[in-house]
């Protein structure tokens, strides 16, 4: 038995002595839009294809950014994040998507009589984070309901949520999974707008992608990476309490409420798969579409800061090769 566990102990050694290292940058603080990648590893996925996987907290240089100059190997990426710096350059490309819904949401005050429809939104005050994408997208809304798009904007970042609550503000942009389900635990009484209700394409959202040249030179750890990625978003799918549980037990979360809450909600709102969408899987018509709508709108700029032309065609910009391997 002696021997027998010792040969264990060295093929297991050896096994992570010769585990290849890869690192992925998070594009905001660990949550549960991530949970694929953390059961992955605490599951044991990447150790099982020869991975040692560093999730790279959020910083403040942006994961794509940090994927574009090649410091790490892959980036999760929001959906806007992901094409703006794709339109602008960046060789990178999409091979996975989080999100089969869009998550996000206008919400205000449901004691706020002044509203009861976009059109409403002329003339409040918006509680925004920064971005063209945010004015892109309310005035779209505004407009597609016979509104006009006159409204005062105050950037507040995360602070939007309780100017919202106390009613400095009137309106701001919510994600249903995580800031819903925290208004909702804080016992607010919110109503909200959904964005392809009125005018806005619905995109997915939460790209994985690496370097294009990635793909070309080491495709072997691309499909292990992300078929081991694949594992574990769809135990997560199938195991959203159980995978909320891990979630918990590897990071540092003040309120494990808003962790199981968040899971219930994207397990019963079909986010990550509706049972006949393969988890992860990138539909490139919905991309196009979103794509499309970003140049149209004047969101995507190049480092000049002027507005983009449409290139007619974002075929090139995701590859999902790895899923058919």
């Amino acid at each position: 038995m002696k021997i027998a566990a010792l040969t264990l102990t060295a093929c297991f050694a050896s096994t992570i002595a010769h585990a290849e290292e890869v690192s992925i940058a998070l594009d905001w603080t660990l949550n549960t839009n991530h949970i694929g990648l953390i059961v992955a590893r605490e599951n044991g996925y990447f150790a099982d294809a020869g991975l040692e996987v560093d999730i790279l907290p959020y910083s403040d240089s942006a994961s794509t950014v940090l994927l574009a100059a090649g410091a790490v190997d892959f980036a999760y990426m929001t959906a806007l994040g992901f094409m703006s710096a794709k339109a602008g350059g960046a060789d990178i490309t999409a091979l996975w998507v989080t999100m089969q819904r869009e998550a996000g949401r206008l919400v205000y005050n449901s004691a706020n009589t002044e509203i009861t429809r976009p059109a409403d939104l002329q003339g409040k005050i918006y509680a925004g984070f920064g971005s063209a994408w945010e004015d892109a997208l309310i005035s779209t809304m505004i407009e597609a309901d016979g509104g006009t798009a006159d409204y005062d904007t105050v950037t507040l970042g995360t602070g939007a949520y309780e100017a919202l609550a106390t009613g400095a503000v009137d309106f701001t942009l919510e994600v249903a999974t995580w800031e819903g389900v925290n208004s909702d635990l804080l016992g607010r009484e919110q109503s909200h707008f959904e964005y392809a209700d009125y005018g806005v394409p619905e995109p997915q959202g939460g790209y994985i992608g690496a370097q294009t040249a990635m793909l070309q030179n080491d495709p072997d750890t691309v499909r292990a990476f992300m078929q081991a990625t694949a594992k574990g978003y769809t135990w997560a799918a199938e195991n959203p309490q159980a995978a909320a549980d891990i979630l918990i037990n590897a990071g540092d979360f003040p309120n494990v409420d808003l962790i199981h809450g968040s899971m219930r909600v994207i397990d019963e709102g079909n986010y990550l798969t509706d049972g006949t969408t393969t988890v992860g899987q990138i539909d490139g018509e919905r991309l196009t579409t979103m794509a499309k709508f970003l140049y149209d709108s004047g969101v995507l700029r190049g480092t000049d800061g002027q507005t983009l032309v449409w290139p007619g065609d974002v075929a090139s910009w995701f590859d999902q090769g790895w899923m058919r391997d």
